[in-house]
């Protein structure tokens, strides 16, 4: 990886030098909503992984984040992470302070050994949830996407419309979102936020697109 490991992290030092060899192992999941076990479980699983991709919810309607945080911050692979409706961008960045190895995205990216990772918080579009949902129009959904690069890994919360995001017969993913998608071609797309999807795949020409859901899926790039 690009990202210098933390003294006494030889071992994930030891699985980035083998990533470059095989490709880059993903660990995704989203909407822990403050579920300890399943934090927790995560992190053990996490030890196999090159980067691991949160797409959103670790809390419930704006509490419990801190606590869930303090969990996955054991996690020592770099960690892509945006928000859900369930907090805000800023919410995460700032408990995400001390976990060293943590890269909170929205409307902004990265790079993690030479692919690009953007990312875009929130639920697109509007919820009918009320205040404390943190949500976005999709034309504000479309601005913060707008310098997303060709060709890289998009991390949403929202699903892109007609994928991974039916609920009773009614698609309920981004218009935003899927257009992104058809103009960047990632080679990834990573959501999680419509429960009844955790661990769907779809297809949007070359680009995989993986609702992940809090048990945590593989990808491997």
């Amino acid at each position: 990886m690009s990202i210098r490991p933390e003294r006494g992290n030889e071992p994930h030092l030891f699985l980035q030098r083998a990533a470059r060899l095989r490709g880059m192992r993903l660990l995704l999941f989203s909407d822990v909503h403050c579920d300890a076990d399943a934090a927790e479980r995560l992190v053990a699983r996490s030890v196999d992984a090159d980067v691991v991709i949160c797409a959103g919810d670790l809390g419930v309607m704006r509490t419990g984040l801190q606590e869930t945080v303090d969990i996955l911050s054991a996690i020592t692979a770099p960690t892509v992470l945006v928000a859900g409706n369930g907090e805000s961008d800023a919410e995460l960045a700032a408990a995400c302070l001390g976990w060293s190895a943590a890269h909170v995205l929205h409307g902004t990216g990265c790079d993690l050994d030479g692919i690009r990772f953007w990312g875009l918080g929130g639920a697109v579009p509007v919820t009918p949830f009320g205040s404390w949902s943190f949500d976005l129009s999709e034309g504000g959904a479309r601005t913060l996407l707008d310098s997303c690069p060709t060709g890289g890994v998009l991390v949403t919360h929202a699903p892109p419309l007609g994928h991974v995001d039916e609920v009773g017969g009614h698609h309920l993913g981004s218009r935003a979102i899927l257009e992104t998608i058809e103009r960047a071609q990632p080679r990834l797309a990573v959501c999680g936020h419509i429960h009844a999807c955790w661990t769907q795949e779809s297809w949007e020409r070359d680009t995989r697109i993986v609702n992940a859901g809090p048990g945590g899926v593989w990808v491997d790039l």
